[in-house]
């Protein structure tokens, strides 16, 4: 099926990528938001088209002011509904009463805990029984995502992965928001190319990787917290 999809889809651009997927899945295809500008070019095409894809969100409990901010502004702007998924409550509470509400920055194994039960665990809620998984994905973002490819089967949550903006660059990203009058996150006007949970994002400097912000502290992480796997 991935290499059927490969050539149905090659050569198409996002809009109609999004628009293969919306006529051929429909309501088994779901778009997961983290409100970057990534993500946001791919809402405005899914609110263009037939609008039976899914859209989510994570909700970890330490996001932005500014990432509520651009939900608000994004729910008044396209009118879909954008279903808020939540960790678990009482994993959340055992973590926080065992180690803090800050034990992240302790290790690399806290940090992987804590990115598993804001974001690992709510994603396999949200993604289960869809059977194509979009995201906002582009291939330049960071080495290890230049490995992935636009149409991928995703083993550890047993669902198709597609990627419409994959060989998007960063100043096509940016064209396409001006010009559509797209809202987007101001913290990156402020240097925040990747915005994740607010303890562990921080701004770069120029020339910085993408996602030099993220888990700053960890010098030889891959800057990925679990939710997008090559291997």
């Amino acid at each position: 099926m991935i290499a059927q999809i490969k050539q149905e889809i090659q050569g198409l651009n996002a809009a109609e990528i999004i628009e293969y997927v919306q006529q051929k899945y429909g309501p088994r295809a779901v778009f997961s938001t983290s409100f970057g500008i990534e993500d946001q070019v791919i809402t405005h095409l899914v609110a263009q088209s037939g609008k039976e894809i899914s859209l989510f969100t994570l909700e970890t409990g330490r996001l932005f002011p500014e990432t509520y901010y651009v939900w608000n502004r994004t729910l008044e702007k396209y009118k879909l509904p954008i279903k808020a998924y939540y960790p678990n409550t009482d994993a959340v509470a055992q973590m926080v009463t065992e180690k803090g509400p800050s034990s992240f920055y302790e290790s690399v194994e806290n940090r992987k805990e804590c990115c598993y039960i804001r974001k690992i665990e709510p994603l396999h809620r949200a993604i289960k029984g869809f059977d194509i998984w979009i995201t906002g994905i582009r291939a330049e973002q960071s080495a290890n995502r230049e490995d992935m490819e636009n149409v991928e089967w995703d083993a550890a949550n047993a669902i198709i992965k597609i990627h419409p903006l994959f060989h998007w660059t960063l100043e096509e990203v940016e064209h396409f928001l001006k010009k559509n009058g797209v809202p987007y996150n101001p913290l990156h006007d402020k240097g925040f190319p990747s915005i994740g949970c607010q303890p562990c994002t921080r701004a770069v400097r120029e020339g910085d990787d993408f996602r030099a912000g993220r888990w700053w502290w960890e010098d030889k992480s891959k800057k990925e917290c679990g939710l997008h796997v090559t291997k």
